[in-house]
C-alpha cells in the first residue's frame, strides 16, 4: 500500500467520523477540510456507499447517515485521550458541579476503549496534572447540563432567580439561547424571559431553583452572533 492509498483510507475514515458527528454535511464542508476537491468528495462518499454505509443525499443540503445506522466505536488515538485527561481537570475545576460529574463520566467512557498500555500512560498522565492550589475548586451551581438539555430540545425551563441588584427573588419563565462563560469564570445561560419579554443572561450562580416545565418553544430565530451584536454596546441585566 503506498502514501496515496494510505491517506485516501484515512480521508474516508475521517469523512465517516464526521457523518457520524453531524446531522448534515456538505460536500463544500468536506472538500475544504480534507484539502481536496469536491470531485474526490464525491468518489471517497461513493467508496463508502460500497462499502455499506447507508449514506443519504439531502438534495441541496448535503449527506446524512440513514437514522438509527450505528458505527462500532472509533478507537482514540494516544493524543486524543490525552487531551481529554488534560481537559478532565480543568471540567473538575469548573464552577458547575453537573458538567464535573458529565466530564469524569465521558472521560472513563473514552478509556474504556483503550488498550491496555494507553490506558497506563492516561492514568500517568493524569496523575501528573495540577492547577495552581491557589485556584478554588468551588462549585457554585448545578444546573448547566440541565439547561443544555432545554436549549437543544427546545424546552422552557422555570427558574428561581436571584437578580443582582435586588434582595428579592423573581419566578421566571425562560427559553434557553445559548450558555456564556464570564470573565469571572461563572457559567451564564442567554434566554429569551417570559417575564421581561425579551432575552436576557442569568447567571447560573444565581439561579436558585430550575426545573423543565412540559412545554416547549419555537426555535429562536436571532443567531447567536446578531445578538451579541444587538447587546455589545447596551447589554441588559435581568
Amino acid at each position: 500500500m503506498n502514501s496515496t492509498d494510505t491517506t485516501r483510507i484515512a480521508r474516508i475514515t475521517a469523512i465517516l467520523i464526521q457523518l457520524q458527528a453531524k446531522r448534515i454535511v456538505t460536500s463544500t464542508f468536506l472538500s475544504e477540510k480534507f484539502g481536496v476537491s469536491i470531485r474526490t468528495i464525491y468518489r471517497d462518499v461513493k467508496t463508502l456507499e460500497l462499502a455499506g454505509v447507508p449514506i443519504v443525499v439531502i438534495d441541496g443540503k448535503g449527506y446524512s447517515l440513514t437514522e438509527g445506522f450505528k458505527m462500532p466505536p472509533v478507537m482514540f488515538s494516544e493524543a486524543e485521550a490525552n487531551a481529554l485527561v488534560t481537559m478532565e481537570q480543568l471540567a473538575l475545576n469548573n464552577r458547575d458541579s453537573s458538567l464535573a460529574e458529565s466530564y469524569v463520566s465521558a472521560v472513563n467512557k473514552v478509556k474504556a476503549v483503550l488498550s491496555y498500555s494507553a490506558k497506563d500512560r492516561t492514568d500517568l498522565l493524569s496523575n501528573r496534572i495540577v492547577l495552581s492550589p491557589m485556584k478554588p475548586k468551588t462549585h457554585s451551581s448545578n444546573s448547566l447540563t440541565v439547561i443544555q438539555q432545554a436549549l437543544t430540545n427546545f424546552n422552557v425551563l422555570k427558574i428561581s432567580y436571584q437578580s443582582e441588584n435586588s434582595s428579592g427573588q423573581t419566578e421566571r419563565k425562560i427559553e434557553p439561547f445559548a450558555m456564556y462563560y464570564t470573565l469571572d469564570e461563572c457559567w451564564a445561560v442567554i434566554a429569551f424571559c417570559r417575564l421581561r419579554k425579551d432575552y436576557r443572561m442569568f447567571r447560573l450562580d444565581r439561579i436558585l431553583t430550575i426545573k423543565p416545565v412540559a412545554e416547549a418553544f419555537e426555535p429562536h430565530k436571532i443567531t447567536l452572533q446578531q445578538f451579541l451584536e444587538e447587546k455589545r454596546k447596551n447589554f441588559q441585566h435581568p
